[in-house]
């Protein structure tokens, strides 16, 4: 029997298109809010914008008005359809919601989801989850699709790396920590977590607990790199995430 890991499943592909061109692709992934699902991803996503200088990323200059999921087939696993949600409303207004206190600070958003006929969804919790170790120097993974890469289907990479900061301790005066990861474009608003298949396992409170299978914790949104010759990258925690849903 196949044994697939259910963060490869819960990583969506995502492509963001103009006019029905597309433009970008990026990863998101779903989270539930007492309003239904939303799409979790990166504001530089939705708005292909530049987040520090608001600057069109796309050489053309275009800007995109939807975004393509490729979504997990209702009760077939192993199998995807695409849909199409429209990043704006019929009176050209952002149909995604911003962090309620940082807004276009937090490079983070909540698109409500509409068209789910035939669509599984695999939510995270940002809340929920074991508390595990997280310390400078702990694996944790950045799950996507580098370059629009899909790993058999729509089966999300698993980019590993490091915890490369002090989690608790904010960096550069947001709710953001560090990773030392080789991500490449496509993998902005990846799910940043945890992951252990079992065992021994290191947790928060200093103690060692034994585990039968895997285990998951989410830790964050991947943003990107901090610069183009490096490999550290930003990840929203997920605190801030669970604000983000919040404000839905």
């Amino acid at each position: 029997m196949t044994s697939i890991c259910q963060p490869s499943v819960q990583s969506l592909l995502i492509e963001l298109a103009f006019g029905g061109q597309p433009l970008a692709t990026g990863t998101g992934f779903v989270c539930e809010t007492s309003k239904g699902p939303v799409l979790v991803t990166n504001w530089h996503n939705v708005t292909g914008r530049n987040p520090v200088t608001q600057k069109p990323i796309s050489p053309s200059g275009a800007v995109p008005d939807s975004v393509r999921i490729v979504h997990n087939r209702a009760n077939k696993l192993g199998e995807w359809l695409m849909k199409s949600e429209p990043l704006l409303s019929s009176k050209g207004k952002a149909r995604w919601v911003e962090h309620p206190s940082l807004g276009e600070k937090a490079d983070i958003v909540a698109l409500p989801l509409k068209d789910l006929e035939d669509v599984q969804l695999y939510p995270y919790d940002p809340s929920g989850g074991p508390a595990l170790a997280l310390n400078p120097a702990e694996p944790v993974s950045v799950v996507g699709f580098p370059f629009g890469l899909q790993a058999g289907g729509s089966l999300a990479v698993w980019a590993t790396g490091f915890v490369a900061s002090e989690p608790a301790i904010d960096f550069n005066g947001l709710p953001l920590f560090l990773v030392d990861c080789r991500t490449r474009p496509g993998q902005s608003g990846s799910a940043v977590i945890a992951h252990r298949n079992g065992g021994a396992v290191a947790m928060q409170d200093g103690s060692t607990a034994i585990f039968a299978g895997p285990i998951t914790k989410f830790l964050g949104v991947y943003s990107g790199r901090i610069n183009d010759q490096s490999d550290l990258g930003v990840v929203w925690k997920s605190g801030a995430v669970s604000d983000l849903l919040t404000a839905v």
